[in-house]
């Protein structure tokens, strides 16, 4: 992480965030002045090392804030008196989204559980048991000889069981109770018992309809500064609730040649660097699935063979006013 700063006319401040970086390159594809060096990836995504992915010559660099733009994952940031250069209208911006629809979502929380960068904060309250059924139950302990068998065959964990004694004065010092926030009356423990000493009544199906219909209440929120845009979350949501748009369109190709092949099982080094978790081994080779790829090119950087192709065909890095810029930034696609 670095943060510099440089005064005059205006104050302008450059600040990279190493735990959005994901190791593409981009920032330092565009750098005018080559200010920007990419580290060593993949020992740093192994783990290897500890530094940053992205370094920085403070007495070249100008402030000019290419790098801050075309970087789709917001690592970068250039501020003008204290305005982020993001925000104004006359610098490029990326047209990406990561958004929830609230009215859909059914929060099943599959998004949270396959997100590769922990982007998604989800939250589910759930209804209480006790509120959706109806019974009674009881117990009669002068019959209980608490063998147990109920409270192991509690699909709900309702019973709660004490029959083994401490000491020898605590022979007789049993207990056994019913959590009733937790039963569901559906009747096992009263079918196994082997005293008949568990009475329940189940009467869910009598007051059905006085019984509140369940409801799921949550909310499920995807953080932008972390998103990488591989869209695990839009492909697995049940309900087409969430909407990514990724800053490429192309396509990357594994391309062998007599003299360089992929050593994906000794090697595996694109599958280490993925920030999608797109990347896995097949049959010793390495595959990419671009359903999950948002073509940022990290894997590209990180092969040893140099037979990953990358071909961008169109990003989504839009107002762009320079020509200068739009040359530069255009060196991003096509290739």
């Amino acid at each position: 992480m670095f943060n510099i700063e440089r005064s005059g006319e205006e104050h302008r401040n450059l600040s990279y965030k190493d735990i959005n970086c994901v190791g593409c390159g981009i920032c330092v594809q565009v750098c005018p002045t080559e200010s920007l060096r990419l580290g060593p990836l993949v020992p740093i995504a192994r783990g290897l090392i500890e530094m940053d992915l992205i370094s920085i010559n403070s007495d070249s660099c100008v402030f000019c804030g290419l790098c801050s733009v075309a970087c789709p994952f917001d690592s970068l940031s250039l501020t003008i008196d204290g305005t982020n250069v993001k925000d104004m209208k006359s610098y490029p911006i990326w047209e990406v989204e990561s958004t929830v629809c609230d009215d859909d979502c059914i929060y099943c929380g599959r998004c949270y559980q396959v997100c590769p960068q922990d982007s998604i904060i989800f939250e589910r309250n759930l209804p209480e048991a006790i509120d959706l059924v109806r019974g009674e139950i009881d117990i009669d302990k002068d019959k209980c000889i608490y063998c147990s068998f109920c409270a192991d065959m509690c699909p709900a964990g309702a019973i709660e069981i004490n029959n083994v004694p401490k000491s020898s004065n605590d022979l007789l010092n049993n207990s056994i109770g019913v959590d009733l926030s937790k039963c569901i009356f559906c009747g096992i423990c009263k079918r196994i018992c082997p005293e008949d000493a568990i009475m329940q009544v189940c009467s869910t199906c009598m007051y059905n309809d006085e019984i509140k219909t369940p409801e799921i209440t949550g909310s499920t929120f995807i953080l932008d500064e972390s998103c990488v845009s591989c869209s695990w979350c839009s492909e697995i949501c049940p309900v087409d609730a969430i909407t990514i748009t990724k800053p490429f369109d192309g396509k990357l190709e594994l391309v062998e040649t007599d003299e360089k092949i992929c050593k994906g099982d000794s090697c595996h080094a694109c599958q280490d660097v993925c920030p999608c978790n797109a990347v896995t081994i097949v049959d010793g080779k390495s595959v990419t699935n671009l359903e999950f790829c948002n073509l940022c090119g990290a894997c590209v950087t990180a092969c040893p063979q140099d037979i990953r192709i990358l071909n961008r065909t169109s990003m989504k890095l839009n107002n762009i006013n320079s020509e200068s810029w739009n040359e530069i930034l255009n060196t991003l696609v096509g290739k």
